[in-house]
C-alpha cells in the first residue's frame, strides 16, 4: 500500500511528468527513496533543477494533497498500471497512464465492443440527427466512449443512457473539478451508473494541455474511433492522429457540401478513413474477424 501511496503523491504533482515518474520508478520501484529524501538528492539523482525539486517535495508533504488523496482512495476506484482491473487496451498504447481514477461500473472496462465517438463542441443541425440514425441501432451492443465535452460528446453519452446502452466518459480534469459544468445531472449519472475515468487526482483543475492528453485515452480505450463532425484545426483531429498512431480503425460521417464542421471528416476520408453511411459500416475487430 505504501508503494501505491507514493505513486499517487508523485503522480498528482504538476511538476512530475509521466516521463520523470517512470525514471523515478526505474531507480526505485517503491518510490520511497524520493518521498523521504531531501530535494538536493532529487537534484543530483534526476538532474532536476533545485527549484522544481523543492516544489515536488512541498507537494508530497502538503496536508491538503494528502487529505484529498486519502479521500479519493475511499470514494473512488484507483487503478495502477499493474492492477488486474487496469484495462489491457490502455496498456498497449504508447504512453499509458500509470494511475487511473474511476467512478461507476468497472465492468465496462471489460466490454468487448467499445467505440469512441468524437466531434465538435458546436455541432451543426445535421450532426445530432445523423448520430441518432447511426448509433441508436448500436447502443444495445456497443459501449460509447467519449469525453463529456459539450456538443457531440455529451450527446453520445445521453444517447446511450436514454436508450438502454452503456457509456464511458474520460475527463481532462479531476473528479472534483469537472469540466464542463453545463450538465452536472449527466455527470452525476455517469459517475454512479456508467463509468467515468481520469488520469488526474480529484483536486486537479483542467488545464488546456490536459485535453489532447486525455484524447489519447479516449481512442486508446476503444476498438474504433468514429468522427461525427470536426473542423480542420480541432482537438478532434488530434484524437484522430492518436487513434491512427495506436493502430485503431477510424471512421467518419460525411457532411453536407461546404460545411466547415465537416471539413475534418472529409479530409480524413480522403486520407483513408472509412466513410459511415449506416451503422453496418462500423465494425470492431471482433466483428471484422467474424466477417
Amino acid at each position: 500500500m505504501d508503494d501505491i501511496w507514493n505513486l499517487l503523491l508523485l503522480q498528482s504533482s504538476p511538476n512530475v511528468t509521466r516521463r520523470l515518474l517512470k525514471q523515478m520508478i526505474r531507480q526505485d520501484p517503491s518510490l520511497s527513496t524520493f518521498i523521504h529524501s531531501p530535494p538536493e538528492r532529487w537534484h543530483h539523482q534526476l538532474s532536476l533543477p533545485v527549484e522544481r525539486a523543492n516544489k515536488i517535495r512541498n507537494h508530497v508533504s502538503d496536508a491538503f494533497v494528502n487529505r484529498t488523496l486519502s479521500e479519493a482512495l475511499r470514494r473512488f476506484h484507483v487503478l495502477t498500471i499493474i492492477d488486474r482491473k487496469y484495462p489491457d487496451a490502455l496498456k498497449r498504447i504508447p504512453d499509458p497512464p500509470l494511475v487511473l481514477y474511476a467512478s461507476g461500473d468497472l465492468s465496462l472496462l471489460e466490454h468487448n465492443r467499445r467505440i469512441s465517438v468524437i466531434g465538435t463542441r458546436k455541432p451543426s443541425s445535421y450532426a445530432l440527427p445523423a448520430m441518432k440514425k447511426i448509433f441508436l441501432p448500436m447502443v444495445e451492443t456497443h459501449c460509447l466512449v467519449s469525453g463529456m465535452a459539450q456538443g457531440v460528446d455529451q450527446f453520445a453519452h445521453q444517447l446511450a443512457i436514454k436508450n438502454g446502452g452503456r457509456t464511458i466518459a474520460i475527463l481532462g480534469s479531476g473528479f472534483n473539478k469537472v469540466y464542463p459544468k453545463n450538465d452536472l445531472t449527466l455527470y452525476q449519472r455517469l459517475m454512479t451508473e456508467e463509468l467515468v475515468l481520469s488520469e488526474h487526482a480529484p483536486h486537479i483543475a483542467p488545464e488546456k494541455y490536459h485535453f489532447p492528453e486525455r484524447n489519447r485515452l479516449i481512442s486508446g480505450l476503444s476498438d474504433a474511433t468514429v468522427v461525427v463532425e470536426a473542423r480542420m484545426k480541432s482537438g478532434t483531429m488530434i484524437t484522430v492522429d492518436q487513434a491512427l498512431e495506436q493502430g485503431k480503425e477510424v471512421y467518419a460521417f460525411p457532411g453536407p457540401v461546404g460545411s466547415e464542421t465537416s471539413e475534418g471528416c472529409h479530409f480524413i476520408i480522403d486520407q483513408g478513413a472509412k466513410i459511415v453511411h449506416t451503422h453496418h459500416d462500423i465494425l470492431v475487430p471482433e466483428q471484422r474477424s467474424k466477417g
